[in-house]
């Protein structure tokens, strides 16, 4: 009787692609010779590329970063066994080592922003990884579990991948939303260390993931309807959910060599959020202190309102400045009006953290009233836009603030104008 030993190597290649890549990872323990055939050198990766191209997921070689650049020097075999790992732990999340909590919220982030971009805005060019990894996490509770108590950093990366993913059944919650609410209008998160927007209070510019998830659960709650349907769906599919994060780049395009490379120049929608100037006083106690109790409650009262209005406003790009730690995406100054009455002024520009950040300054007759940081969540370019937060330009302790999305809704004719 032959046995498996006795095959060629190129059928036990064959049959191997056939298993799932956890069971190839158990037969490579089952003799030093198979051992050294799937680890015995790094250089030679077919085989790893071949498995990893048999499952449900996007292309690597066709994968783009999220400031639009193409993947380059895919370790196919690393790639495999940390979506692996991710998968058995999105199974079962009480399996996930303390060591390996972060890396795991990782290794998914990747996943879902290192996907082929989408060539037109108009086409429908699903990513297989966002369509994965939704399925996975609707199934999961890795990004609300109370399994244990979480590191700073895993709070900032599961809040991430909770951006990405969109609403959960639990974000209906009334509690939840209250929570929310209350971290996005305590003005104690508006300081000039994080210039008054969603980044990291060590003056670092760092996106602050944990304020932008709640901005994104305020400005969700006003997009999709709470209905008995929204509240008990698995995945709520909207333009702010997982399919909205690919970038839009066009067969012909090089964004190295745009000078609007952030996609800038266009029409948007400019949505807002933002509740009783007195109420925001009261809740806050005057911003008198930064550690006194706020009082949630008002946001329970059924007399409490938060408003929700858009305008939409025309974008072209003024100019650009190079940005030595970022080569290829300079600083782009823009300029914005709304019924054709100039008052938008800002710039885009990439974070020490490569994320791709937004600045603008808005008002009436010139003057400049409104001061807005976002920060462009998911790939350059994406459709599922800007989130981010308001204040006045003054910066006084009793200023108002509030919640914005901006989101692209068509692109304007550099010739006609329209």
């Amino acid at each position: 009787m032959a046995k498996l030993g006795d095959l060629p190597i190129e059928v036990v290649e064959h049959i191997l692609l056939l298993l799932d890549p956890v069971d190839v990872a158990q037969f490579s323990q089952t003799c030093s010779a198979y051992h050294a055939l799937l680890y015995g050198n790094p250089e030679d990766q077919h085989l790893w590329r071949e498995l990893y191209l048999r499952q449900p997921f996007d292309d690597l070689r066709h994968c783009y970063t999220p400031l639009g650049r193409p993947l380059r020097n895919i370790d196919w075999r690393s790639k495999l066994q940390g979506i692996m790992r991710a998968r058995a732990i999105l199974t079962k999340v009480s399996a996930c080592r303390p060591d390996e909590r972060c890396a795991v919220l990782q290794t998914l982030i990747n996943f879902v922003s290192n996907v082929p971009p989408v060539t037109h805005p108009d086409v429908i060019e699903l990513s297989m990884n966002h369509v994965w990894a939704a399925a996975m996490l609707r199934d999961s509770d890795l990004i609300e579990h109370t399994e244990w108590e979480l590191s700073p950093q895993e709070r900032q990366l599961r809040a991430r991948l909770h951006t990405y993913f969109g609403l959960t059944p639990r974000d209906f919650q009334h509690e939840h939303r209250t929570a929310s609410r209350a971290f996005v209008y305590a003005m104690r998160h508006y300081k000039y260390d994080n210039d008054f927007g969603p980044f990291m209070m060590d003056g670092s510019g760092r996106v602050n993931w944990v304020h932008l998830r709640a901005i994104h659960h305020v400005m969700s709650m006003h997009i999709v309807p709470e209905t008995e349907e929204t509240t008990s769906a698995e995945f709520n599919l909207f333009p702010m959910s997982m399919p909205w994060t690919q970038s839009i780049i066009p067969h012909n395009i090089n964004l190295d060599e745009e000078q609007d490379w952030a996609g800038v120049t266009g029409k948007w929608q400019c949505s807002f959020c933002f509740v009783d100037h007195r109420e925001l006083l009261v809740y806050n106690n005057f911003n008198s202190s930064d550690t006194e109790p706020l009082r949630t409650e008002i946001f329970e009262d059924p007399d409490f309102v938060e408003v929700f209005r858009s305008l939409y406003v025309e974008l072209r790009v003024l100019g650009v400045e190079e940005d030595p730690e970022h080569p290829g995406r300079p600083r782009i100054n823009f300029g914005g009006s709304v019924e054709g009455h100039a008052i938008f002024v800002g710039y885009v520009k990439v974070t020490p953290d490569d994320q791709i950040r937004w600045h603008f300054t808005s008002g009436e007759q010139g003057n400049a009233i409104w001061s807005s940081e976002g920060v462009q969540v998911g790939s350059v370019r994406s459709k599922y836009g800007i989130l981010g937060s308001w204040t006045t330009v003054l910066h006084d302790r009793h200023d108002p603030v509030g919640p914005f999305w901006l989101w692209k809704v068509g692109d304007v004719d550099e010739e006609t104008g329209v």
